[in-house]
């Protein structure tokens, strides 16, 4: 018998397909790799993540009711996910994200969320008609949340009572997609993971430093912050104080869902008790173990 699940992954659930190269790359390229197709998104990285640090997560996503769809709904239960409250469409194809990496790091990618956006308000139905929560019973556990939904739905989720009682951690599902979490950052009780770009467009200015970033952040209003810079020093921010620390040097080997390993990792960390510099430390270990290739957790 499966246990309860303990916190809600909500976002992007879909088909990875990553092209790796060990050569660098340039525009125009040609080169031999490999190609992977894996189960993946914002909020399926996270949950990945923290089903091998043994928590139980739920998804509220939306995946396609086609073969594609069927095939990773059992992938994500065969990860030990709660599938139970997935949203499944009948009418719209499982999304899928494509990414081209080389020795150099990211070269380029599309995100075909589409069947996501379009799914709209309905993933959240468990949250509202009792399921899982209401508005008069808000759901009360933690929850990571993903850009990839539209900024409509966003600013909903910013207002809605169904969340006014959840411990709420929100991540850009890519610098292009950051001013979505604009509503977040006076929500009071979210907090934002972000990257150093990230931070910039969320503040409509340029930062060099992760601490500057944080600083920036909470002047605009955010509750708490936690600013990641590459290989450069993250930053947790809040009104307390700022805490910085720099990520281990390691070889990369892969980018895509680094940032998600690190979110998740830190969530873990909190959610067992760690103190903000303790818990900062294992995120930032964990997405040095990730990037290098290393599954051990």
């Amino acid at each position: 018998m499966n246990k309860p699940s303990d916190i809600l992954c909500i976002g992007a659930v879909l088909w990875d397909i990553i092209g790796r190269s060990a050569s660098h790359m340039r525009q125009g390229s040609d080169v031999p790799g490999r190609i992977t197709r894996l189960p993946g998104g914002v909020a399926m990285n996270i949950a990945m993540t923290l089903a091998r640090f043994g928590m139980r997560p739920a998804l509220l996503t939306a995946i396609g009711r086609d073969p594609e769809g069927d095939e990773l709904v059992r992938a994500c239960a065969d990860l030990g996910m709660d599938t139970d409250h997935i949203y499944r469409s009948e009418d719209l194809p499982t999304d899928r994200y494509m990414a081209v990496e080389g020795a150099n790091g990211l070269i380029a990618a599309v995100a075909d969320a589409h069947s996501l956006e379009a799914a709209g308000s309905k993933i959240l139905r468990p949250l509202m008609d009792g399921t899982l929560g209401s508005a008069e019973a808000p759901y009360a556990g933690p929850v990571a949340l993903d850009g990839n939904l539209t900024l409509n739905l966003l600013e909903e989720i910013a207002a809605s009572p169904a969340f006014a009682r959840a411990d709420l951690r929100v991540a850009p599902a890519s610098p292009g997609k950051a001013e979505r979490l604009r509503p977040f950052l006076a929500h009071g009780r979210a907090l934002l993971y972000v990257n150093l770009e990230e931070a910039g467009l969320l503040c409509q200015r340029e930062f060099t430093s992760s601490e500057a970033a944080a600083a920036g952040l909470l002047k605009r209003g955010a509750t708490r912050v936690l600013v990641t810079d590459g290989g450069g020093a993250a930053c947790d921010g809040t009104a307390e104080g700022l805490i910085s620390q720099a990520p281990p040097a390691v070889l990369v080997t892969r980018v895509t869902g680094a940032g998600d390993t690190f979110m998740a990792a830190h969530i873990v960390a909190e959610a067992e008790g760690a103190p903000r510099a303790e818990a900062l430390q294992r995120a930032l270990m964990a997405a040095a173990r990730y990037v290098s290739g290393d599954t051990a957790l």
